[in-house]
């Protein structure tokens, strides 16, 4: 076999998640530091972080991470107070979502390993939506019901076998 074969080492999935999206960030320095630091204050660990341009007139952006479902209260009340602070469009808090993940080493540098996960996910009809990257792992968010069918899916498309 191919050493490209033994890249991806397993599938991972968390429904412990909830996302939090603050919309309409005013795009200027300290901003996103003024933000997770409040959230660092009280130990809530943030993962899946992306920030996207909302407006490029108005200087604005949109800012989407995950939390633990379990520190969401306390990240709401943090959110939306930060949110009023700095003169954001709104908070979105969005539960029912989970992550699922391939795991190995060397995925830099081996092109269509995110290619081929995502095709996994459209195959089984799975909309992603928040993706993360690193050297290690590849995460994608997805509704929280479609789980299973996802962590069945990628796995028989990395290891070739259907999961029971």
């Amino acid at each position: 076999m191919e050493e490209k074969e033994f890249i991806i080492r397993g599938v991972t999935h968390d429904t412990n998640v909830a996302k939090i999206a603050v919309l309409g960030v005013p795009d200027s320095p300290g901003i996103a530091y003024k933000i997770f630091s409040a959230l660092a204050k009280e130990d809530i660990d943030v993962d899946m972080i992306v920030q996207s341009i909302r407006n490029v007139d108005k200087n604005i952006i949109d800012m989407v991470f995950t939390i633990s479902k379990t520190d969401l209260p306390r990240a709401k009340v943090i959110t939306e107070e930060i949110g009023r602070q700095i003169h954001t469009l709104g908070v979105v808090i969005e539960e029912g979502v989970a992550k699922v993940s391939v795991v190995g080493a060397g995925m830099f540098g081996n092109p269509g390993i995110a290619a081929t996960m995502f095709g996994a996910l459209s195959d089984v009809d799975i909309n992603i939506e928040v993706i993360s990257t690193s050297e290690i792992s590849i995460s994608c968010l997805i509704r929280e019901e479609q789980v299973e069918d996802a962590v069945k899916a990628i796995h028989a498309r990395f290891f070739k076998e259907e999961l029971m």
